[in-house]
């Protein structure tokens, strides 16, 4: 493309926050090349979209932003569109094929390919991963983060090895590499530099991290080194895999004021027969015994988790004690999710397919039950005081944040009263007055004494 310094560049993101990384750092590429970046569609002369593909609603979602996007081609500046991430990774040739205003699509790993893309890649092009390799950023990457102040999220490995059933991530992100742990201390130092104060460690699976490095790192090793950083005040842990969770990691989950009482442990389901057929390696009474361990060695804590319901072969037995689980074992988040068939997985071939009315009557049903639940949890809040991250302004005087216990978009918000202006970043102690089905209501604490 001619004159390419002088372009605008505009990115829409979709999906997850591991996809979400990767947007950034293609952000920080485009910036450092001295291409405006821009948010509004029509002024821009290069649209990337960078797509999930993991389950129906989000390739859904994807394939109607593109469309969305590609009047642009006809009606805006824009003279090149060009699709990244899994999506892309899943369906490059396809797309290409069925959406002619696409002019570049760009596979997960090969978003640093991005800038030869927009500059020289003036054909129609797939540019796809291999699904066996996996080339790990280890530069300390510039990204442009595009998460509320005073938060980032740090990749620790790409790639998945657990081959749930259900799940495409292994064969369009590849097999499991970690991140070396010079490389991430490195970019967490960066990030706590641009104001960074709680920093979410991610993957599809933190708790592998280091298995194929052979040099003794681990998820505690790298979570000791990152307590060492200076400014950073909490560290939240997302995406722990439920047989690999270790006395040695609640221990200094336990022990370490920086690391966040939090804990996300994907259970999916918790009947023995529905969990063989997932490939997951964990039973409904290990389940129950580390909820109990966690609860006893990290006092305080807070337990996040989400099931699978409809899954082949899920019957009304099998649903119901999942059910009985949740009531008897109840935990303060679960996200609830209907079982998506996706072609190239081994469950979307099982003969015993749930229909999507049923699927979603048992989805329903489950999230009022975990209503409850975590309206019960959010009640042991009430006149305590909490430190609060500030996000920003809800309305005049009223304040949107998070305490240690609420990750980002999926726990809740604490509503903070405040005669004083807060800035979002910064951490305020607030003391809780009301509790809601996920959400607290408090004072600013230095004006409610």
């Amino acid at each position: 493309m001619e004159n390419y310094h002088k372009l605008k560049v505009g990115m829409i993101s979709l999906g997850c926050s591991k996809n979400q990384v990767d947007s950034e750092v293609m952000l920080g590429l485009i910036s450092r090349e001295g291409y405006e970046i821009v948010n509004c569609s029509k002024d821009a002369d290069v649209i990337i979209i960078n797509t999930c593909g993991f389950i129906e609603s989000a390739k859904e979602e994807a394939i109607d932003t593109i469309l969305e996007q590609a009047v642009y081609k006809k009606q805006g500046k824009c003279q090149k569109l060009i699709v990244t991430g899994c999506l892309a990774q899943r369906y490059g040739n396809e797309l290409l094929e069925e959406i002619p205003e696409i002019d570049n699509v760009v596979g997960t790993s090969r978003y640093t390919d991005i800038l030869e893309v927009i500059k020289e890649r003036d054909e129609k092009e797939y540019l796809q991963a291999s699904p066996y390799y996996w080339e790990i950023l280890e530069q300390n990457p510039d990204r442009i983060l595009t998460t509320l102040p005073g938060t980032a999220y740090l990749k620790i490995a790409e790639g998945c090895d657990n081959h749930c059933s259900y799940c495409a991530i292994p064969y369009i992100r590849g097999k499991y590499r970690s991140r070396s742990m010079p490389s991430l201390i490195e970019e967490a130092k960066a990030l706590t530099q641009k104001g960074v104060k709680e920093l979410i460690v991610i993957a599809q699976d933190i708790t592998r991290y280091g298995l194929d490095l052979y040099d003794g790192s681990n998820l505690v090793s790298l979570l000791k080194e990152l307590c060492k950083i200076e400014n950073l005040k909490w560290i939240r842990l997302l995406y722990c895999y439920p047989d690999r969770i270790t006395d040695e990691l609640l221990d200094i989950i336990a022990s370490e004021n920086k690391i966040c009482k939090y804990l996300d442990i994907p259970l999916q389901h918790v009947n023995p027969t529905i969990i063989q057929r997932m490939n997951r390696r964990f039973s409904m009474l290990q389940a129950k015994q580390l909820i109990d361990k966690i609860r006893k060695k990290v006092p305080d804590v807070v337990i996040r988790t989400t099931f699978i319901v409809g899954f082949p072969g899920e019957g009304g037995n099998e649903f119901e004690e999942l059910k009985a689980f949740i009531e008897n074992c109840p935990v303060n988040h679960a996200g609830v999710f209907a079982y998506s068939r996706e072609e190239g997985t081994p469950s979307a071939d099982f003969s015993d397919q749930v229909d999507d009315t049923t699927k979603e009557n048992r989805k329903n049903s489950l999230m009022a039950l975990q209503r409850r639940i975590s309206k019960k949890f959010n009640r042991k809040y009430v006149n305590k005081i909490l430190d609060v991250l500030i996000e920003g302004e809800d309305s005049p005087g009223v304040y949107l944040g998070r305490h240690y216990g609420q990750a980002p978009e999926i726990d809740g918000h604490v509503y903070v009263i405040s005669d004083e202006a807060l800035k979002p970043g910064d951490f305020v102690p607030v003391k809780i007055t009301k509790a809601y089905d996920y959400d607290l209501l408090g004072d600013h604490y230095e004006f409610s004494k």
